[in-house]
């Protein structure tokens, strides 16, 4: 409990920080874009790199990962048949389905995986698995449908050739598959180049939380706007569903029990990432939607940490 407890205070404590720099105006009125863009376009990519290029990819192939592959998916997939039934649009149901299946494994997971499960190292297979896999297909998505990028281009508007290549295009894409090919090469990066990226990518973290919290000020409460059917239907598939399908999976089909089935149940039950917000504001989609829902999921998530820690531990 007191590593559930711990972790989210550090986030609580720099996304307040965040809010105090937006209350005062203390960056200026383009502030908040500057963070956005330096986390997506500089440090994101950096610290995916130089994660990536020194991680054991063959961690990507367990019962666990798969456990937390199909719960994502099975969430992810109940938001996009609820957002097409609804008729949410493409780029609001691709933000909103991560927000429901997208887990904060890494400034939250890293700290709650090494005091509530005893190893950081147990979260690494699923920040593999979604900066390897699940992003680059999602920002694809938002590429490929028009969505606005922040620079006026329109994906869906772009000649064949170019959208084959939209994943080479994208900064988070280009900094997680370079960062897999390095590894997968057995290649060593020297550490004159290593050692100013992971310098760079540590402001990747910090710069998302305190965009978060900027954009908290003035917002009304989360949950009550036009975008509250999908809010509270991605924070219901995040903190409820995943860990449940998650749970059943581990347990009726993989046959998990113990210190594995605690581990998949636990990393599934993290509430969505704060970066979810940094790539709806970069597309400049669905910025409200992903910003109530990543805070709602993250306070509902402490309970459901502290029970499933309770019950399973």
């Amino acid at each position: 409990m007191t590593g559930v407890l711990s972790g989210f205070a550090v986030i609580a404590v720099v996304i307040g920080v965040g809010y105090v720099l937006g209350w005062r105006g203390t960056l200026g009125e383009p502030g908040r874009e500057v963070l956005t863009r330096l986390a997506f376009s500089v440090a994101g990519p950096a610290l995916l790199f130089h994660t990536l290029a020194r991680a054991d990819l063959s961690v990507l192939f367990s019962s666990r990962l798969l456990v937390t592959a199909l719960s994502t998916a099975a969430v992810s997939a109940a938001f996009v048949a609820v957002g097409a039934l609804r008729h949410w649009g493409v780029g609001r149901t691709t933000i909103g389905a991560l927000c429901a299946g997208y887990v904060n494994s890494g400034n939250l997971g890293i700290p709650i995986a090494a005091y509530v499960l005893g190893d950081a190292s147990l979260v690494a297979p699923v920040l593999l698995f979604q900066v390897v896999i699940v992003t680059p297909v999602a920002l694809t998505v938002l590429d490929l449908t028009g969505t606005d990028d922040g620079t006026g281009r329109k994906g869906g508007k772009a000649p064949v050739w170019q959208r084959l290549l939209t994943p080479l295009r994208n900064p988070i894409a280009v900094g997680s598959l370079s960062g897999v090919a390095v590894s997968a090469a057995g290649w060593r990066v020297p550490g004159p180049v290593m050692e100013p990226l992971g310098m760079i990518g540590d402001m990747s973290v910090p710069a998302a939380l305190l965009v978060f919290g900027m954009s908290l000020r003035g917002s009304a409460a989360p949950g009550r706007g036009l975008d509250r059917h999908p809010v509270l239907l991605s924070v219901a598939l995040k903190s409820l569903g995943q860990p449940l399908v998650a749970w059943a999976l581990a347990r009726g089909v993989f046959g998990l029990h113990g210190a594995p089935l605690l581990d998949v149940v636990v990393t599934s039950a993290l509430p969505a990432a704060q970066n979810l917000f940094t790539y709806a504001s970069r597309y400049r989609v669905a910025e409200t939607l992903a910003r109530e829902s990543v805070l709602l999921s993250t306070v509902v998530s402490v309970p459901v940490l502290v029970g499933v820690a309770t019950v399973l531990g």
